[in-house]
């Protein structure tokens, strides 16, 4: 879900008179500017926070719901209180039996250590479900709560809907601002570094913006691309963007679901078979899935999925669903001259030199053309 950084980067002016390209160093580390104009980056795109995606629009912020969330929600409970009861007292008496005990005493401490903690354990597990479910509902609520930000294609459109504004903000594509932070801290356990990636414009002297911490700058960019793809029609389905792990075959829903769980179970069986995985990973496989409650998790977030869909977009403003409508395609908004131009520069630049820093290349292209305009 959108957050805010934690860093000191002046982000009341971090899109005041910024061009993709544009490095601003702050105390604690830098923003490199991608946009505007959002010119093409070498990174594969990847997109964990797109939610729907189609044809018109794409909803950013975000994403679906996924099965590993239902798996720690109800596996990870039920796996840890099966392990106390069931793991722990056989451990401690093969420990005894090691350490000398005759076989009577060591069975009859394993059964009594058995039901002493076999209470402590079921306690265990069904405070961990109590407080897993809260939270799980907690997220969910927000999520149906929280419009997401919207790109329309068609229009080449952004729109933003800031919390507590009574209407929608729609803005250019080509005007919006993006950017990647780096930022790192002394702590006692060493120094700490942060990576976000965020989206904004400066509407009067207020700054709109949606950033998300992200664990590398690579990630970082390739959150934007996959956004700058979408908008510039190279990225058309979302399983170009999130499933790395190539589990929807041809048919399935975009989402993960039921299908995820026996596309890669079918997957395991014939690699195995293939002779590039072992057995004894496929056990494991079997076991993990054992203890996070088979397909129980792959059943709900499919439930979760289609709840979302039904009521999410009740929380709409109607000049939001409105302005969402497919157009004819005789009115799609076309990309500028400029960006058409400048992308290619950056294409071509970047296949010479592929080793150059990307903000380098984006410098390097602004500036070729302003000496073009300062020349014409």
């Amino acid at each position: 879900m959108p957050t805010k950084i934690n860093n000191q980067a002046p982000s009341q002016h971090i899109v005041h008179s910024r061009k993709a390209g544009d490095v601003e160093p702050f105390p604690s580390g830098r923003i490199t500017y991608l946009a505007p104009l959002p010119l093409p980056t070498p990174m594969p795109p990847h997109g964990p926070h797109i939610g729907e995606l189609n044809e018109v629009f794409m909803d950013f912020g975000l994403g679906l719901p996924q099965i590993f969330s239902w798996q720690v929600v109800l596996g990870g409970p039920f796996s840890t209180s099966f392990m106390i009861a069931f793991i722990f007292p056989p451990v401690i008496g093969c420990l005894g039996l090691m350490l000398g005990y005759d076989l009577s005493y060591t069975w009859e401490f394993v059964v009594d250590f058995f039901f002493a903690i076999s209470n402590y354990a079921i306690l265990g597990g069904v405070s961990g479900l109590f407080i897993g479910l809260c939270t799980w509902h907690h997220n969910h609520k927000k999520r149906l709560q929280i419009i997401p930000t919207r790109f329309n294609r068609q229009r080449r459109e952004v729109c933003f809907t800031p919390e507590g504004a009574t209407e929608p903000l729609f803005v250019p594509w080509e005007s919006l601002s993006a950017w990647v932070i780096e930022a790192q801290g002394a702590t006692q356990y060493g120094i700490h570094r942060q990576y976000g990636m965020g989206i904004g414009f400066q509407h009067g002297e207020t700054l709109t913006s949606v950033e998300f911490p992200c664990f590398g700058l690579p990630l970082a960019i390739s959150h934007w691309e996959a956004i700058r793809g979408y908008m510039e029609y190279e990225v058309n389905d979302l399983k170009t963007i999130q499933d790395l792990e190539d589990l929807q075959l041809p048919g399935d829903p975009p989402h993960e679901g039921l299908h995820t769980f026996r596309n890669a179970r079918a997957r395991m069986h014939q690699e195995i078979r293939d002779g590039s995985r072992n057995r004894l990973s496929g056990f494991f496989w079997y076991l993990y899935h054992v203890m996070t409650l088979w397909t129980i998790p792959n059943h709900l977030t499919e439930w979760e999925v289609r709840r979302i869909q039904k009521l999410g977009p009740q929380a709409m403003p109607e000049v939001m669903q409105q302005w969402s409508e497919p157009l004819p395609k005789e009115q799609w908004a076309k990309p500028s001259e400029e960006l058409v131009r400048m992308s290619e520069q950056v294409r071509q630049l970047h296949k010479r030199q592929p080793r150059r820093p990307i903000t380098e290349i984006f410098a390097e292209v602004r500036r070729l053309n302003a000496d073009c305009i300062v020349k014409g």
